[in-house]
């Protein structure tokens, strides 16, 4: 992925280019008790988390981050109230129909990880659409994490890797990493959850081996530029040691 004006855009953070993430990833929580503290129904938060990743794009660009997966909605996500998983599917529909113009102009690529199968046959159609149209940006890559879990990611990985043939021998970490949704791309460097909750929900629990964690207390939809800058900020500080010593 091309690296345009990376050191210019950085030192809007004040830390060497080294120590920005290449790869962040966001457990966009809160939403529903965003919206309950205003008295405004559950969709109302998600609508409005779903404005607030407009900012956070802009300042992935901004900052040199290069890919962003968010977390949209999660295997489990299936249990919640059926008027909510409709609004979120119809959120998702606004979203492709509304934004993707404007995301393709910005250069911003397109990934869906998880399982489309379970998806209305129009909406899937949406999506791939989508990822096709933006296939050659090259600005940020956006991997929206959309019916998926982690567990179900490895399931299906191991699943491919005993139709391709290959011997137990032959089985190494790498592979597995390939034949995961993610395989094209790099470990995320740092995963943010927000509103305060600490743990991962089944959110890229391989690549996640070493990640860097940050767990802001602001409810997603709060989650502007400044506090996404704090995040990354919170990152430079960190000492990366995979487990060696220096």
């Amino acid at each position: 992925m091309a690296k345009r004006g990376r050191k210019s855009e950085v030192a809007t953070l004040d830390i060497p280019p080294e120590k920005v993430p290449t790869h962040v990833a966001i457990i966009m929580d809160g939403n529903g008790r965003w919206a309950k503290k205003r008295g405004l129904p559950r969709l109302a938060g998600h609508r409005a988390g779903t404005e607030n990743l407009r900012r956070v794009l802009r300042a992935c660009v901004e900052f040199g981050v290069e890919i962003l997966t968010i977390y949209a909605f999660s295997t489990e996500n299936w249990g919640r109230p059926e008027e909510e998983v409709s609004g979120l599917m119809n959120i998702l529909r606004d979203v492709i129909d509304r934004e993707l113009n404007e995301l393709n102009k910005e250069g911003v690529r397109l990934q869906h990880i998880g399982d489309l199968s379970r998806i209305d046959p129009d909406l899937k159609e949406k999506v791939l659409k989508a990822i096709d149209l933006t296939k050659d940006n090259d600005n940020l890559i956006l991997n929206v994490a959309f019916n998926y879990g982690g567990r179900a990611e490895i399931i299906h990985a191991v699943q491919e890797i005993v139709r391709a043939g290959h011997s137990p021998e032959e089985i190494t970490e790498e592979l597995i990493s390939h034949y995961l949704y993610t395989g094209d791309l790099p470990d995320p460097d740092l995963i943010v959850r927000t509103s305060g909750e600490l743990r991962l929900s089944n959110f890229l629990i391989w690549q996640a081996a070493y990640a860097e964690y940050y767990f802001p207390e602001v409810y997603w939809p709060d989650f502007d530029r400044e506090e996404f800058r704090k995040a990354l900020l919170h990152f430079a500080d960190r000492d990366r040691r995979y487990g060696r010593l220096k």
